[in-house]
């Protein structure tokens, strides 16, 4: 027996090795700096570092571990930060833009934690914001949440695999108030199809008590109900609705090394005046919706070289109440140019443009609102220029 203790001993100490041998875990991250100039920043032309705009700046973990008979668990943590001054991102939050872990097989992924929604992850993509734009060249406010400017706490979600280029999804967030299950729960559901150039997707969001259960999100401390938890002028006076709900398509063709886009977003705050969701200065009552329309083309000219331009019209709806008003318009235009120094490196520039009028979400003359930027401008419009470099790893 003594004999084969030394074997014993060496065929039990391969054991970790060999579990190890089946899982990874793998660092990432995407590093994007540059410099804009802003037609009108609070009265104000100004030239500016920003970072975090073609991709948001981000480093994170992502692991994968198999279990056997085609399960796997899974977990990502990412974190975002402001490269300009090496602070936090997500209002401070550690892991603020994901973190969530989970299971999956051959036919679908379960993960829970802090999570993009499925509309969001479905419909996003066809956006030129998505695809080359940077948040800059997101719908004002990004009121649809193509850029994920919103993360979900507190998420289960759902996605299928692939089967004849169809892919559905669902998510469920828990609102976490005793007594009251529905109150600052949130769910999403879309679906995507692809077959050979051709690709579409629709979905749905609808969020209860959004002001502090959605806009409220991206802070490390307690949202409050008392104030407006979001800057933009488009919509943070809408935020006592007692829900908001978002209803969105695209498409995509892909011709050669050209990529034809399209999307529609029509986003709902309803049933305004609630004061235990957030302040109602004037007064507004039943429901505002905003119409999103956008059209984008994209073209390599060779593997380095991408060029893009786009076009979006968001028409907001009149809203009932004592200064109640017939709503605002935005128009946007996006182009940019993009060099790939490498698979991992590149250099672009973008310009985007907007034009608003009407009546916004304050009670005063819409004022354009370039998303991700400092100040509204205190005019009706305002334009955006910038040079930057990414860098992912």
């Amino acid at each position: 027996m003594k004999s084969l203790a030394p074997v014993v001993i060496m065929a039990a100490s391969t054991l970790p090795y060999a579990a190890h041998a089946q899982s990874s875990v793998t660092l990432y991250g995407v590093i994007d700096e540059g410099i804009n100039y802003n037609s009108n920043s609070g009265g104000h032309p100004s030239y500016a570092m920003q970072s975090g705009v073609a991709q948001g700046n981000r480093f994170g973990l992502r692991g994968t571990e198999g279990l056997g008979a085609g399960w796997r668990s899974i977990f990502v943590l990412e974190n975002g930060f402001d490269v300009s001054n090496g602070k936090l991102a997500q209002g401070g939050l550690l892991f603020g833009r994901q973190a969530y872990a989970g299971v999956s097989n051959p036919f679908l992924t379960v993960t829970v934690g802090r999570q993009y929604d499925i509309q969001a992850d479905f419909i996003g993509p066809f956006a030129a914001s998505r695809q080359w734009a940077g948040n800059i060249g997101a719908h004002p406010g990004d009121i649809d949440n193509f850029i994920n400017t919103v993360r979900t706490n507190n998420s289960i979600k759902v996605v299928s695999a692939s089967v004849g280029g169809l892919i559905v999804g669902g998510m469920y967030s828990l609102g976490g108030v005793a007594g009251d299950p529905t109150r600052n729960q949130s769910w999403s559901v879309g679906a995507t199809y692809a077959n050979g150039p051709f690709s579409a997707g629709a979905g749905y969001l609808n969020v209860r008590d959004p002001n502090v259960s959605y806009f409220g999100n991206a802070t490390s401390g307690n949202a409050s109900a008392t104030i407006a938890n979001s800057p933009y002028p488009v919509y943070s006076g809408y935020l006592s609705a007692h829900s908001f709900q978002v209803a969105s398509a695209g498409l995509t063709y892909k011709l050669g090394r050209a990529t034809a886009s399209m999307v529609y977003s029509n986003a709902t705050f309803i049933g305004l005046g609630d004061l235990s969701a957030g302040p109602n200065p004037h007064g507004y009552t039943g429901s505002v919706h905003f119409n999103t329309a956008e059209a984008s083309l994209s073209f390599l000219i060779d593997p380095q070289v991408l060029l893009g331009a786009a076009f979006a019209y968001t028409a907001g709806s009149g809203v009932s109440g004592t200064d109640g008003h017939s709503g605002a318009r935005y128009k946007s235009g996006s182009i940019g140019a993009q060099y790939f120094l490498s698979k991992r490196t590149s250099v672009y520039v973008l310009g985007v443009y907007q034009a608003a009028s009407g009546v916004d979400s304050l009670n005063q003359s819409a004022r354009a609102s370039i998303n991700n930027q400092p100040s509204a401008s205190t005019s009706d419009r305002q334009a955006v220029i910038r040079i930057a470099m990414s860098h992912k790893f």
